[in-house]
């Protein structure tokens, strides 16, 4: 599966990031906002994003959302932990998308186009996030994801951190609300 595609939709082009996305990305990622219910909530820290950011470019499987008409950086996605056994699976996460962008459609139009990608090498698609991240929550579930009963357990600055583990499989989502 490649992890780096380009894909675009009506309004948006989803395609590989590169090193010239760190400063626009950064003016997104800088508002604190995005990150308030993020279990890392100071990712709008110069070097709490460039290490994120790093580590994107390093994933093999990180995407810059842009605006189609203008070309304007919106956030960011990633595909991760790929895994072709058993029909596979792959990770999609790391998403942000700057405030302005909220409640207007394009998390779904951009999980569409990256689900549809998916689901055409895999049968499973698994996203992990933060137990009080209420708004990703909300937007997976939006999505037609079910929070499944496995979670995982981090530490962050000194702090436990729970990431719940929710999935859609390829029959769902044929069937479910981005279909």
């Amino acid at each position: 599966m490649d992890r780096q595609p380009t894909l675009e939709t009506e309004r948006l082009v989803l395609r590989p990031l590169a090193e010239a996305d760190r400063e626009p990305l950064y003016a997104v990622a800088g508002d604190p906002a995005v990150w308030e219910q993020h279990p890392i909530h100071d990712r709008w820290r110069r070097d709490v994003f460039d290490a994120f950011f790093d580590d994107g470019l390093a994933s093999g499987g990180a995407l810059a959302v842009t605006d189609k008409t203008t070309g304007a950086i919106l956030g960011s996605t990633r595909y991760d932990k790929y895994d072709p056994e058993e029909g596979g699976v792959v990770e999609i996460g790391w998403t942000f998308l700057a405030p302005r962008h909220w409640g207007k459609g394009v998390n779904h139009e951009m999980k569409r186009a990256m689900l549809a990608h998916a689901f055409a090498h895999v049968a499973l698609v698994e996203f992990r996030v933060g137990d009080t991240n209420y708004r990703s929550r909300n937007a997976l579930e939006a999505i037609g994801a079910v929070r499944t009963d496995r979670y995982e357990l981090e530490k962050y600055q000194g702090k436990r951190v729970v990431h719940l583990v929710y999935e859609i499989t390829r029959e769902s989502f044929a069937s479910g609300p981005l279909s």
